[in-house]
């Protein structure tokens, strides 16, 4: 290599670092290795693309756009360029006088677009260009929730799976898939290892496993696009519809255990079978008098005209049935 062009190089290394570290008449003077020259070639290289001391300042730096709105971005140089201009497919734009170019684009709709600016100067480093930080975004088209490979009820201890899709939605790397149980949220996805730019379709499961306590619970999952301080001051967030969960759970008593009362004629006494269950449990009586084998469908019974005896209830659902016994002992008046 000539002793010209490796003085450039080191003129270049100088102009970045300040010195080498060996004086150029000894470097030139020296049998340089074939390594050592594409080493520092390779540092003017890197200084001569990189932003570091190229004075080129993008306002703002980072700008955050939603699909078909529009969008401008001024470049400025802190010294005199020959060319400063935007590299860019849509709003291309240079000058050879000013201090200062912009980018614009009416309606921003290209998912690929790049724009950088770019500047030629007459001292080192002589060329220089910064990308700009460009984040196009779409909110998705529906957000939607339903159980997967289920229709109907949900039966308690069962575990199900909860789906919610997410159509069209750019940046996917920006989005957040939260999960409600009425007004509480129970999960959340992220999607930041995905880097594709245009719209885009995804999913996120929820497992549950439901208990009585989620019978009428309301699910819903909401797309939320976090983009960051130089978005929105609301973050774009789409909501799915509610999915009301209907949860079956069999019949159980509210006070389980054998029940023994006192019948003292001609004063009422209350039979309270109610249960809990869901379906509604529907309710029959057994007595061990022929005339009294059916009494009622109800869940309580008030009456003053049972007899000393056993009484059996049945509370039934489509799930399971149980029963409760009551047992009436004849007492007198005031005794």
């Amino acid at each position: 290599m000539g002793g010209g062009l490796c003085s450039n190089i080191v003129q270049c290394y100088v102009a970045k670092h300040g010195q080498v570290g060996i004086s150029l008449p000894s470097l030139t003077a020296m049998t340089m290795g074939r390594n050592s020259l594409q080493w520092i070639s390779a540092i003017c290289m890197i200084y001569l693309v990189s932003g570091e001391g190229c004075s080129l300042v993008l306002k703002p730096a980072r700008v955050v756009v939603k699909f078909g709105e529009p969008v401008s971005v001024t470049c400025e140089a802190a010294r005199r360029p020959r060319v400063l201009g935007w590299e860019s497919t849509v709003g291309a734009a240079h000058t050879q006088q000013d201090l200062s170019v912009q980018w614009k684009a009416d309606s921003l709709i290209d998912w690929i677009e790049e724009p950088i600016c770019y500047g030629v100067f007459s001292t080192a480093p002589r060329q220089c260009e910064e990308k700009l930080n460009l984040v196009l975004y779409k909110t998705p088209d529906s957000v939607s929730i339903r159980l997967v490979n289920h229709t109907g009820s949900m039966k308690e201890g069962k575990e199900y799976q909860l789906l919610c899709e997410v159509q069209n939605i750019a940046p996917v790397q920006y989005l957040v898939l939260r999960w409600y149980r009425d007004q509480t949220e129970v999960y959340h996805s992220a999607f930041t290892e995905l880097t594709q730019s245009s719209p885009v379709q995804v999913s996120s499961i929820l497992l549950i496993t439901p208990t009585r306590a989620d019978n009428g619970a309301q699910y819903r999952c909401v797309a939320e696009l976090d983009l960051g301080p130089e978005g929105p001051q609301l973050a774009p967030t789409v909501s799915s519809g509610t999915l009301n969960a209907s949860v079956h759970y069999p019949p159980n008593f509210l006070s389980p255990e054998p029940e023994m009362l006192d019948l003292v004629v001609g004063e009422e006494v209350t039979l309270n079978c109610s249960a809990t269950g869901y379906p509604t449990p529907i309710y029959s009586w057994l007595s061990a008098h022929t005339l009294q084998e059916t009494l009622t469908d109800e869940a309580i019974i008030t009456s003053s005209s049972l007899l000393p005896g056993t009484y059996t209830c049945t509370a039934s659902n489509r799930l399971d049935s149980k029963s409760k016994r009551f047992l009436l002992k004849a007492r007198s008046k005031g005794v």
